[in-house]
C-alpha cells in the first residue's frame, strides 16, 4: 500500500478514500491547521510515515512546516498551488500564450481614486471586482455604477488596513451576462470530466450571479464539447499542474479562461470520466516513485 497524505478531511477526503483504497493507496488525514505542532523530537509526523502528499495545503505557513516535517512529494506542490493561488498571473500567462480570458485589469492595492476611476471607464458597466488571492468566490462583487465600484475597493483598503494579509491586490473584469459556467478537471494534462454549475431559480430570482458549489450553485456531469476540452488542456498544460480544475464561462459566441485552481474538489464519480480513479491512483503512484 501506498500512503497517501491528506491536509483535508472535507469532501474530497471523503470521496477519494474507498475507491483509492481499492487500487492500493491508503488515503489518511494530516491535520495541518488550528492546531499546536511542536517541531522537535515530539514533532506528530515523520518522513517515513507517508510516501506521498495529495495536494499542498492551503494556508502556506501551515503547509511550510508539514512539508519540512514530512518531507515528501506532492502530486501538486507548493509552487503549483501558489501560482494557481494568483489569479493575475494565470491570465496574465494564459493571454501570453494566446488562449482567451475574460477583459481584466489587476489593481495593486493602494491606487488612487483617479486610478480607480480610469479602470472603471474602460468597462461597459456591471463590472467585476475580485480579490486576487482567495478562493470559493470569496469577496467577489458586481458594481453596475462608479459609486458602488468605488466604494468596493474602498472597503477592500479598509480591510488591507485591519487584517495582515499577504496580498491586498484585486481584479475588475468585465461582465459576462448570462454565461455558462463549467469546471473542468484536469490530471496530468488530460481531461477527466467536467460539471456544469448551475444556480436554483430562487436565487438568481433574488439576484445571485455567482456560481460557486459552496455558496449554493449545483454541479451536474456534462459531456463538454471537443473545442472546451481542448481549451481547458491547453491551460493544463501551459500552467504545468498536475491536478487541476480550470473554470470556463461560456457567453454567446464567447468562451474564456475565467479561473483555475490546484486545490479543487473532487465531486462523485459518476460525473467524471470512466477509469477517473485509475488515472488518479497512477498519478500518485508515479509522484511516490
Amino acid at each position: 500500500m501506498i500512503d497517501l497524505a491528506v491536509a483535508n478531511d472535507q469532501e474530497t477526503f471523503q470521496r477519494m478514500r474507498e475507491p483509492l483504497s481499492e487500487r492500493g493507496i491508503d488515503v489518511q488525514h494530516v491535520p495541518v491547521r488550528e492546531r499546536a505542532v511542536p517541531l522537535g523530537a515530539d514533532a506528530p509526523w515523520s518522513p517515513a510515515e507517508y510516501d506521498v502528499g495529495f495536494v499542498y495545503p492551503g494556508r502556506l505557513m501551515e503547509g511550510g512546516v508539514a512539508d519540512a516535517l514530512l518531507d515528501i512529494p506532492w502530486l501538486n506542490d507548493h509552487e503549483t498551488v501558489l501560482t494557481s493561488r494568483n489569479k493575475a498571473e494565470v491570465l496574465a500567462r494564459l493571454e501570453r500564450a494566446d488562449l482567451p480570458i475574460p477583459d481584466s485589469v489587476y489593481v495593486s492595492n493602494d491606487v488612487s481614486e483617479s486610478e480607480l476611476i480610469a479602470v472603471f471607464e474602460r468597462f461597459e458597466a456591471p463590472v467585476v471586482v475580485k480579490p486576487n488571492s482567495t478562493t470559493r468566490g470569496v469577496g467577489v462583487a458586481k458594481a453596475h455604477d462608479l459609486d458602488s465600484f468605488l466604494g468596493i475597493c474602498d472597503y477592500l483598503s479598509l480591510v488591507h488596513d485591519y487584517r495582515a494579509t499577504g496580498d491586498q491586490s484585486f481584479l475588475v473584469q468585465e461582465y459576462l451576462p448570462e454565461a455558462v459556467d463549467y469546471r473542468v478537471m484536469m490530471l496530468e494534462g488530460e481531461y477527466v470530466g467536467a460539471v456544469e454549475r448551475t444556480l436554483p431559480e430562487d436565487a438568481t430570482t433574488r439576484g445571485q450571479w455567482k456560481h460557486n458549489v459552496h455558496r449554493g450553485a449545483t454541479a451536474t456531469g456534462v459531456d463538454l464539447p471537443k473545442p472546451l476540452r481542448e481549451l481547458a488542456e491547453s491551460v493544463a498544460q501551459e500552467l504545468e499542474i498536475p491536478f487541476l480544475g480550470v473554470d470556463l464561462l461560456v457567453s454567446g459566441d464567447r468562451v474564456v479562461v475565467n479561473e483555475t485552481n490546484a486545490r479543487p474538489t473532487i465531486d462523485d464519480e459518476t460525473k467524471y470520466e470512466p477509469g477517473f480513479y485509475d488515472r488518479l491512483a497512477e498519478a500518485i503512484r508515479s509522484r511516490a516513485e
